[in-house]
């Protein structure tokens, strides 16, 4: 079944817009969900996701043509569980983190060959069964992006993804944008969150706000990585703090304040 990705607005990105006396793209969202779908009511397994690339994601065309080869080649991709199983093991609560690096710009569609290499880190409190079915289920979603993976380490993971007040909602974009089959939904996903993964990875977003929007044409340029791979409903948002200073890639990289990040949730 083809799975469709929808593009929406934060309802804190508008209401800045307004503040500011602006009308402004306030911050989109995908859901990768059918209508009516989302985390709630899916059988398998669903938590939270987070990703981010050393490129922008929410831009416009001008920025990420000025990117492309140069830039974005990095990425973090990152799983919790919150409830569901993998190839029958019970996984509630643990996470799974991979760092990639490839040899052309990650999500480009014109791109070079990727080359991709990976380390995979996986919860310090997950068993040896646990642990084989965790990178079983990375394997899964990120695809040929882990096809190549120097290590797997455990360690631990602190890993989470805000969501918006009850009641506050996001609002519904003027206008649809490029991607294939993107429409409009709903999301609570406030853009904040948290990753950190072991002495390696450091990662913290904050919602997109009306002074990200540098020329009033951006969208949502790259999809996520996962996003064929399961149901996801994520928010684009902004590095506050971004470093990956683990070995096993031969380079270590930093890349905060950039519009490069997904923030959300995933079901399978």
């Amino acid at each position: 079944m083809t799975r469709r990705v929808k593009l929406i607005l934060t309802a804190t990105g508008w209401l800045g817009a307004l503040a500011a006396g602006a009308v402004l793209a306030p911050a989109p969202a995908l859901e990768a969900a059918e209508a009516g779908g989302g985390v709630a009511g899916i059988a398998g397994i669903a938590g939270d996701y987070m990703e981010a690339r050393t490129a922008d994601v929410y831009t416009g065309p001008c920025f990420a043509n000025s990117e492309m080869n140069l830039a974005g080649k990095q990425a973090v991709l990152a799983w919790r569980v919150s409830r569901g199983a993998w190839q029958g093991v019970p996984l509630d609560g643990l996470a799974v983190v991979a760092a990639v690096r490839a040899a052309a710009t990650l999500g480009d569609p014109y791109g070079g060959p990727l080359d991709p290499r990976a380390v995979i880190l996986v919860d310090e409190r997950a068993t040896a069964v646990q642990r084989d079915a965790l990178v079983a289920f990375a394997h899964s979603m990120a695809g040929n992006l882990l096809s190549s993976v120097a290590s797997v380490s455990s360690a631990p993971i602190d890993m989470g993804v805000g969501t918006l007040p009850a009641g506050q909602r996001a609002a519904t974009p003027a206008a649809e944008h490029h991607h294939p089959g993107v429409g409009t939904a709903a999301a609570s996903i406030s853009g904040e969150a948290h990753l950190r993964a072991g002495d390696w990875i450091d990662l913290s977003t904050r919602a997109l706000n009306p002074k990200d929007h540098l020329c009033g044409n951006e969208e949502i340029y790259y999809p996520p990585l996962t996003a064929e791979s399961s149901r996801i409903t994520a928010v684009p948002a902004v590095t506050v703090a971004y470093d990956f200073t683990g070995p096993g890639l031969g380079m270590t990289w930093s890349s905060p304040g950039k519009r490069s990040a997904f923030v959300g949730h995933f079901a399978y």
